[in-house]
């Protein structure tokens, strides 16, 4: 007798949306440790999450330019979890951050289909700083990992040495505090030149300067870091491509002529 295939329930999906978000793309496989480690705790095999993980791949305009294809008959849900994290991504980004962390707790917690969001016996201001924390942990690893752990603009490859930039500010606009298409992977120096307005991005993604930075004289630092990297083009993400309006909004209002 066939064993009765079990739908994905709501949780499932969003602890593998997440997952997606939050690894390069190069990494979805059924061999990865944290594919594996997730998938016994949902109880599904690592081949069904990876596929799973493809499946919202496939919905990536990045990847459908790259002619990713998902299963034939991917479920309806993957759609609807996709079009939710898309229109609240704050929101979803916190939610799928505490069901994950509940999944790989160490204390023996077991994973259910009625994981119960309670912050009610938290004092406010803890659960302020719990949900900042953990919406910003989610951007950051989404976008670091969609730009492969290096600098959009040098290439830089060390993660400690890394930010995920907001493009529109975060004190500017909160809908789009945790939307990795309002991000950019930058080294240090090149995070603090694009928040400060010394540099920013046109439409055909490459590197515009301040005329603030275009001074003769200077040290090597400043040539290699700002002066030899005019108009190149940045290296663009495998997934969540920069949002064209919020670089126009950075270009308008954040970058210093």
């Amino acid at each position: 007798m066939q064993n009765k295939r079990i739908n994905w329930t709501r949780n499932e999906l969003i602890v593998a949306f997440n997952l997606y978000c939050r690894m390069a793309f190069g990494r979805i496989h059924k061999s990865n440790p944290e594919i594996i480690r997730i998938s016994k705790k949902i109880k599904r095999t690592p081949s069904a999450v990876a596929m799973k993980m493809v499946n919202f791949a496939s919905l990536d305009p990045v990847h459908q330019n790259r002619d990713v294809k998902g299963l034939k008959h991917g479920s309806k849900k993957d759609k609807q979890i996709w079009d939710e994290f898309h229109k609240d991504w704050e929101r979803l980004a916190f939610e799928s951050q505490q069901v994950s962390g509940k999944l790989i707790e160490e204390d023996g917690t077991e994973y259910t289909d009625e994981i119960v969001l309670r912050d009610s016996d938290i004092p406010t201001e803890a659960q302020r700083t719990t949900r900042v924390r953990l919406v910003q942990r989610f951007f950051r690893e989404t976008v670091l990992s969609s730009y492969n752990f290096s600098c959009t603009v040098c290439k830089l490859n060390l993660p400690a040495m890394l930010n995920a930039s907001h493009i529109i500010p975060w004190s500017v606009d909160k809908i789009r505090r945790a939307d990795p298409t309002n991000g950019l992977a930058f080294c240090v120096f090149h995070d603090r030149a694009f928040d400060r307005g010394l540099m920013t991005i046109n439409k055909n993604f490459r590197v515009v300067l301040s005329q603030e930075v275009k001074v003769m004289n200077v040290p090597k630092l400043h040539r290699v870091g700002f002066l030899e990297i005019e108009g190149i083009s940045i290296i663009l993400p495998d997934k969540f491509m920069p949002d064209q309006i919020a670089l126009t909004y950075h270009r308008e209002k954040v970058f210093l002529q």
